[in-house]
């Protein structure tokens, strides 16, 4: 496991509970911080003392890290690198072969929420890795588990491993499929709304029999409305420890807008989302 960390209480807070993770996964952790390059014009040795004075955040963050380890009782691995923060994130999950990374929640503004301007935001849109996002207060836990499905290979990616999460840990399913158009399609298109409405139950249903099938307990629901707000809706209602989701591919502008589903769900979600690559 790979655990970011920028100096925030958020970030100190991702590093705690992933230890509970890795105990039950048996994981190993790497905790990383990275220092921004400097790109202003000075000399070698002006250089060297505001890279000295840049980096000593970081490694404050590092050995509060260490010292948060000690008390848990764990063994963590520290690495201080420096660069675009989200790029360095993902070499470094390839480099030590990270599973999952892990980053905190920090609060987004209106803008940041708009433009995929988060480290968190941008390293889910570029990593192969998958990411568990979790918000400050949240807990890790996979007692109780949503898991929205579209019927794509990143959803059934998602499946498979919140299917995993339940069995290892004992954990039920609610398996989450929306119908999200526009309202004038209930009055022009009854039937082709009616028709989205049936593939969304087989969707559901699929992943009913998948789960069962592995002796955990499921619960289908679907739903009609806009698709990030329900699932944080139902997210709320049912008192889930956590959302499984699947990340749909993008490439070149769209990486840097942050109008997903996933992107949202994550912005405002109280519970840890775990996004799935597939």
């Amino acid at each position: 496991m790979l655990v970011a960390i920028d100096g925030s209480e958020s970030g100190f807070h991702a590093l705690r509970q992933s230890f509970k993770l890795a105990s039950n996964e048996k994981s190993w952790i790497t905790v990383v911080c990275v220092v921004p390059s400097y790109e202003g014009d000075l000399d070698t040795v002006a250089l060297g003392h505001v890279m000295d004075s840049i980096r000593k955040p970081c490694e404050q963050a590092l050995e509060e890290a260490k010292r948060i380890a000690k008390s848990e009782g764990a063994l963590i691995k520290t690495v201080c690198e420096e660069g675009e923060p989200y790029e360095r994130i993902i070499d470094l999950s390839e480099e030590e072969n990270a599973e999952l990374i892990i980053m905190g929640r920090r609060g987004m503004t209106r803008l940041e929420r708009a433009l995929m301007g988060s480290v968190t935001a941008r390293v889910i849109g570029h990593s192969r890795r998958d990411v568990l996002i979790v918000s400050r207060d949240a807990s890790i836990g996979w007692n109780k588990i949503l898991i929205t499905t579209d019927g794509s290979k990143y959803s059934k990616a998602a499946t498979e491993m919140a299917i995993d999460f339940a069995a290892a840990y004992g954990g039920e399913l609610k398996v989450l499929s929306i119908v999200d158009v526009p309202a004038e399609f209930y009055g022009e298109a009854p039937d082709a709304v009616e028709d989205l409405v049936n593939k969304a139950k087989a969707y559901v249903d699929d992943v009913k029999k998948q789960a069962e099938a592995a002796g955990i307990k499921t619960e289908t629901l679907v739903r009609e409305g806009e698709t990030y707000r329900m699932i944080l809706d139902i997210a709320e209602d049912l008192g889930v420890n956590a959302i499984v989701m699947g990340s749909h591919g993008r490439t070149g502008l769209r990486r840097l807008l942050m109008g997903s589903v996933t992107e949202k769900v994550i912005g405002y979600a109280s519970c840890p989302v775990l996004v799935v690559k597939s």
